[in-house]
């Protein structure tokens, strides 16, 4: 990477993955959809489009979806803000997801700690900027961005009273042998210091995912197309399951419909148990990373300390 660092590495305890849920879209999918574009002047014709279904889906919030590990790329850092970007350039995405209590009739956890982690247009995450994305793809370090390598399109976010969560961020890029997607937990029972979540416990560890045809469209734009290879389709990815928004699948509403690089608003409900607990992280079977993690990815518990803000393949 290029340009000023600073080191924003913060160290705590491991968060451990836990068994968690996903809710399907529904009448309460509608309701979250609400709750989360009302600070962006949603219209009516907006939360229209996902009224369609019946209020009797919502039942599926009682369904809780077991967690997925975290993946090679982990890192226990804190850091609780609503930009992640770190001047990364890419489609804009503003995330927003609702948490809400699948045990206790979908009502908002509010003060949830959602945190999302994912890599950048290349493929490449912080912190494991040595990484291979597989494919052709520039060294992170020609990035011309003043991201740090540490810290970038990572970070937490505290649910308000409706359980909502906000994020902007950038469209992720793809990696070998992996969809799009973003990575996800939710942890509780935490509290805000100094600008870093500290404590409590990982009620859900899951990731997120994105249309095939909007995502394919995203990487024929700039940055993404200097990374040219072999995309993994959602059919063929080694996590996702087939199962819709209950698996994670985004809905996603273009902020202008012929021009895809002005970026993505995307919303998810997700059920959780706020006394669930489960030692789960790194584990195998079920839903990792899948396969053969890309080039000399690491495996298993990431170290302590992140990379130097100089490494690049």
């Amino acid at each position: 990477m290029t340009g000023n660092h600073k080191d924003k590495s913060i160290t705590r305890r491991r968060a451990i993955a836990v068994t968690g849920g996903t809710v399907a879209a529904g009448g309460l999918a509608v309701a979250g959809y609400q709750a989360a574009f009302a600070d962006s002047g949603t219209t009516t014709t907006d939360a229209a489009a996902t009224a369609t279904t019946t209020a009797s889906e919502s039942t599926t919030c009682m369904t809780l979806m077991s967690s997925v590990t975290e993946g090679p790329y982990y890192l226990d850092n804190a850091l609780v803000r609503k930009d992640i970007t770190e001047g990364k350039s890419g489609v804009p995405l503003t995330l927003r997801l609702t948490v809400v209590d699948a045990t206790d009739g979908c009502t908002p956890v509010k003060g949830a700690a959602v945190e999302i982690w994912h890599c950048d247009a290349w493929g490449y995450y912080s912190g494991y900027t040595t990484a291979n994305p597989g494919g052709s793809a520039p060294a992170e370090s020609e990035d011309g961005s003043t991201a740090n390598d540490k810290t970038y399109l990572r970070g937490y976010q505290i649910a308000n009273a409706n359980g909502v969560v906000k994020f902007e961020t950038i469209f992720p890029g793809w990696y070998t042998p992996r969809t799009c997607h973003i990575h996800l937990k939710v942890h509780t029972g935490g509290q805000k210091e100094d600008g870093t979540y500290e404590g409590g416990k990982v009620n859900y560890t899951g990731q997120l995912f994105f249309a095939d045809d909007i995502a394919e469209e995203v990487f024929t734009l700039e940055p993404y197309s200097k990374h040219s290879g072999s995309y993994t389709t959602l059919d063929n990815d080694m996590v996702y399951d087939g199962g819709g928004a209950s698996s994670g699948l985004l809905t996603l509403k273009a902020v202008h419909k012929k021009d895809p690089s002005k970026g993505y608003k995307g919303f998810l409900t997700i059920g959780v148990d706020p006394d669930a607990e489960n030692t789960g992280a790194g584990s195998g079977g079920g839903g990792g990373e899948g396969g053969t993690p890309p080039g000399d990815a690491p495996t298993g518990t990431p170290p302590s300390g992140a990379p130097s803000a100089s490494a690049s393949s």
